[in-house]
């Protein structure tokens, strides 16, 4: 199983190669990983040791990072090694004042593990929620150095517990400590034997609790919500703008502002035809000869704002009164927590099962899924009652202050035994 999991990961990166001429995303993976090494050996002291930090893309970037920041305050003089696997999180994240070196991961081989491990020379490890690599934690293993994974979460239907998935339980077998998300994350490490397990909550609450005392201000946002009620559409996609635009119809009068997940150019004209009169935020952020600015105090030519810069999601739920979180028709939802932490109700689309946030916001009135137009359209109407939405966001924004926590467990087991 080894030897396929090997050429699995050389085969996965040879059709990122293959496909980077077409898609920006590949061509930056495939970029990012080019003399990859060379340049840790450049930039990275081994000789005196780190934390290392490793994310999947930005949304596990946030998770982690309360703990990361509770590890620069305790131990203010040890270098921090942060590395991700996805070009979402590197490119947004690359210049972080909370790492000493910002890296891309090597793929996860024997050679670059080994390379890696040397050359960063880690005390000890700590990987957010989904990530697995064998050979990875098998290095860390082999040279000593505890391994600790957070906020991680845990499914029956995972490869780990079925019959064929000696491999990697074999891989789990690597990691020193288990901080999971919920109790049946426990119970299933449990049941393969795994006593190196504690349920500690998740760090993305600490992270969001925090976040309408500490967001930064958007005039212009300011200026085009001006004092209106708004439904801000946070990561979507293609399937959750076809429904936005349906119900943009139904009720006009209210505001949207759509920060889609992807903002490549073709992605954001898809948008501006379901929307015709909408303005983008960058276009309209100051006042240019003959585009009015959203601060100006004229009223803006539409109801719908298109946001198409980065980073600024997590502060422009303070301007909603109903948020819908994208991915529910895809992949999966993306992140709820950023949103209910501002007191309003969230709507997202079916595929929200496997996050444990989304489905207790469900089961407390706080959070409300959809099938499709009909249904939004429904829910949404619901909630322009104000006293309605009052109401589920206020359970929205207890429920995320209950679930505080996480990362002071985490941080006093590491203070107990490193």
């Amino acid at each position: 199983m080894r030897v396929i999991y090997f050429f699995g990961i050389k085969i996965y990166g040879l059709l990122i190669w293959i496909l980077s001429p077409f898609n920006d995303k590949a061509k930056k993976w495939v970029h990012g990983r080019k003399g990859l090494l060379a340049q840790v050996a450049e930039e990275a002291d081994g000789h005196k040791g780190c934390v290392w930090f490793h994310f999947a893309s930005l949304g596990e970037f946030e998770q982690g990072r309360p703990v990361l920041e509770a590890i620069k305050i305790h131990w203010p003089d040890k270098p921090v090694v942060v590395t991700f696997y996805s070009p979402s999180g590197y490119e947004i994240r690359k210049d972080t004042p909370l790492a000493t070196h910002v890296f891309y991961l090597p793929e996860d081989t024997p050679r670059n593990a080994a390379a890696f491990i040397r050359l960063i020379n880690p005390e000890i490890a700590i990987f957010t929620k989904y990530e697995y690599w064998h050979f990875y934690f098998r290095t860390l293993a082999a040279n000593k150095v505890p391994l600790f994974l957070i906020s991680t979460i845990f499914r029956p239907d995972q490869v780990f517990f079925k019959w064929y998935g000696g491999f990697f339980r074999q891989t789990l077998g690597y990691v020193t400590h288990f901080f999971t998300q919920n109790e049946e994350s426990c119970v299933l490490l449990n049941s393969l034997g795994f006593t190196n397990v504690e349920l500690a909550g998740d760090t993305r609450f600490d992270r969001v609790i925090m976040l309408p005392e500490t967001r930064n201000p958007i005039p212009e946002i300011e200026a085009f919500a001006d004092g209106n009620p708004v439904l801000v559409a946070g990561s979507t996609w293609p399937q959750d703008e076809h429904l936005l635009a349906d119900l943009h119809n139904r009720f006009p009068s209210w505001k949207i502002i759509i920060a889609p997940h992807e903002i490549h150019e073709d992605h954001l004209s898809t948008i501006e035809k379901l929307f015709p009169q909408a303005i983008r935020f960058s276009n309209n952020s100051q006042s240019t000869k003959g585009s009015p600015s959203l601060t100006t105090g004229s009223p803006p030519p539409a109801n719908v704002l298109i946001i198409d810069s980065i980073g600024m999601l997590s502060s422009l739920y303070a301007y909603g009164s109903i948020a819908y979180i994208g991915g529910g028709f895809g992949a999966g939802i993306h992140n709820t927590l950023e949103a209910a932490t501002y007191g309003i109700p969230v709507i997202f689309g079916p595929k929200y099962h496997k996050f444990q946030e989304a489905k207790d916001l469900v089961a407390k009135g706080a959070g409300f899924s959809v099938e499709d137009a009909t249904e939004l359209a429904t829910i949404f109407g619901q909630m322009t009652s104000r006293q309605n939405r009052e109401q589920a966001g206020n359970i929205a924004r207890q429920y995320v202050l209950a679930h505080a926590g996480a990362t002071d467990r985490i941080l006093n087991y590491l203070k107990e035994r490193w």
